[in-house]
């Protein structure tokens, strides 16, 4: 027996339009949090600079349809390595840079060249075309090892590593803050589980 009165008698504004104090999100606010619309519904996008072993070094959260290409040099300056010593200022460049092709375009080249970072990165089709396109005034192409491109597979790694958590692999925090501490919890675990164990140097 159904209840008079009940809900599904009643229009009603839908989820999306209630009232911001029961806990949504407005959709103005929606990119601050780092919340992106795809057909699926709601994505985030976390990009990560680790080392040569996978381990994250520094990550940001953007919605998920947010350009890979424009969070390098946000990634760069977020960087900090303490000098073995605990003395001096921290390390913010990297020996090396491995990166995608999504990185591979001239506003990404020209700052690491700049700031003297040596760097193997694949070129996309679209700019190797544009280059051939304009012959001699195409500049000459950058220069790409293959052998040590494969040393990439760490970053995947990694992020495997890190998705063995539930709360990464599938985003339950509304907050960008809160995703960002469940985040760096998932990279302290990484890092105490690739240190050393003491027990075995006795």
């Amino acid at each position: 027996m159904g209840r008079s009165g009940g809900l599904h008698n009643h229009a009603r504004a839908s989820a999306c339009g209630r009232c911001p104090k029961r806990g949504l999100i407005p959709a103005d606010s929606q990119a601050v949090q780092g919340l992106g619309r795809s057909r699926g519904g709601l994505t985030t996008k976390a990009h990560t600079l680790c080392d040569g072993r996978g381990r994250a070094l520094a990550t940001r959260i953007t919605p998920g349809q947010a350009a890979d290409t424009r969070e390098l040099a946000p990634l760069l300056d977020t960087v900090a390595v303490p000098r073995p010593t605990g003395q001096g200022r921290p390390r913010k460049r990297p020996d090396h840079l491995l990166a995608d092709k999504a990185y591979g375009s001239k506003a990404n080249r020209r700052p690491l060249r700049g700031r003297g970072i040596a760097h193997t990165i694949p070129e996309r089709d679209d700019v190797i075309a544009n280059r051939t396109r304009k012959g001699s005034a195409g500049g000459r192409p950058p220069n790409f090892n293959p052998a040590r491109y494969k040393d990439r597979n760490q970053v995947e790694r990694g992020f495997n590593r890190r998705k063995q958590h539930r709360a990464v692999a599938t985003r339950y925090d509304k907050l960008a803050s809160r995703y960002q501490a469940t985040l760096t919890i998932a990279s302290i675990m990484d890092w105490l589980r690739a240190a050393p164990d003491s027990r075995s140097t006795r």
